[in-house]
């Protein structure tokens, strides 16, 4: 799939801009500060109706205006298709093929897309809460139940941690409605978690050769998934409920003591291991980014396998934080089957054949014209 045409209104820096983009590699040039990046970053929305650089859509809305939207067409093998989100104070308006989405999570996964961006160089050594944003955000991509799981889990574990507060401090004394919200949340995390492990399992098979390559055959990497709760993706359904159950059974008290759920997917994390040795703890930074690499070239190649078609592949100021030898991977690896953009300051210093042949524009001020 490509996106062959972008229209822009009130979005961050842009009055208004429309732009035809071809199906090889764009490249974005400009100067800091001047909207190449809201450009990726429009692209990123429309396909996920969130940006990776903002919680607050706000952000998103021009200054004084009351609304921003982003328009698509999108190229797919079964024909063309149509996008737009609107974001305004009240919130988000989708549409797919000209209907409007009763839901978010029906929109999300029509346009599929990876980003690749200097903070994503943070997967391996960032926070535990990067890596389940990103392992949400990719399966949500591929799995519109998933994304729907996710919201329904947030809501009864904000309900959840809510009663627990009034336990704590003797506002509510009925613990029938705790035993409620318990079991809502356990049914609805052990399908959370039991997808996670599947998706990270596909992940790893992608990512392990990619990485041996990169690695010119030297590394062998692994991808585990950290439950807070002793369950493993040997367990099914039922098995995984259970051992929830005896869980939340034991901690009741001290989690009533504390007025917050101590266990689920919210406190889970992500492990990488290089030869055996835990990357983020052990890693040099070369392992870590070639392990951030490979996960990246990873999803892509799982998404195609998921879904039939690439994905968009966006890497925003990236190429400058990676060695000639990993640059030269990654473009050796998107040519000629990805729909790539590249936002940098300049191209010199990056000798390949796919960045001569791309499509370059440049942006000033919040304009952009296409070089010829």
């Amino acid at each position: 799939m490509f996106i062959e045409h972008l229209l822009l209104k009130n979005y961050r820096n842009y009055e208004e801009l429309e732009i035809q983009f071809e199906n090889k590699v764009n490249v974005i040039l400009g100067e800091n500060a001047q909207g190449k990046t809201n450009v990726m970053e429009s692209i990123f929305v429309l396909a996920m109706a969130k940006s990776h650089r903002t919680s607050n859509d706000k952000d998103l809305i021009r200054w004084d205006e009351e609304y921003a939207k982003i328009e698509g067409r999108i190229k797919k093998a079964h024909g063309s298709l149509p996008m737009q989100l609107v974001i305004s104070k009240k919130g988000k308006k989708a549409k797919c093929n000209h209907i409007e989405q009763q839901k978010l999570s029906q929109y999300v996964g029509n346009m599929n897309v990876v980003m690749f961006a200097p903070e994503d160089l943070h997967l391996v050594k960032g926070s535990p809460q990067v890596r389940r944003r990103f392992i949400d955000m990719e399966i949500g991509q591929v799995s519109p139940i998933y994304l729907h799981d996710v919201s329904q889990y947030q809501k009864i574990l904000q309900q959840r941690n809510h009663y627990l507060r009034l336990l704590q401090i003797k506002k509510q004394t009925d613990f029938t409605m705790l035993e409620i919200l318990t079991e809502q949340f356990i049914q609805i995390a052990s399908k959370i978690v039991l997808k996670r492990f599947e998706f990270l399992k596909l992940l790893e098979e992608w990512a392990k050769p990619i990485h041996h390559g990169i690695s010119r055959g030297l590394e062998t990497l692994e991808i585990k998934y950290k439950p807070s709760a002793d369950v493993s993706e040997s367990h099914d359904l039922s098995n995984m409920i259970r051992i929830y159950e005896e869980k939340f059974a034991k901690i009741k008290e001290r989690e009533i003591e504390r007025g917050v759920t101590m266990f689920g997917p919210h406190r889970d994390d992500l492990l990488f291991f290089v030869n055996g040795r835990d990357v983020q703890t052990f890693g040099s930074q070369g392992q870590q980014r070639t392990t951030a690499l490979s996960v990246k070239l990873a999803e892509i190649e799982l998404i195609h396998e998921e879904i039939n078609e690439y994905p968009i592949l966006l890497l925003d100021d990236v190429l400058s934080e990676l060695d000639d030898y990993r640059q030269s991977h990654l473009l050796n690896t998107i040519q000629g089957k990805v729909q790539t953009f590249v936002t940098t300051t300049n191209v010199d210093g990056i000798d390949h054949q796919t960045l001569k042949e791309a499509a370059t524009f440049n942006v000033e001020a919040g304009k952009v014209r296409k070089i010829q």
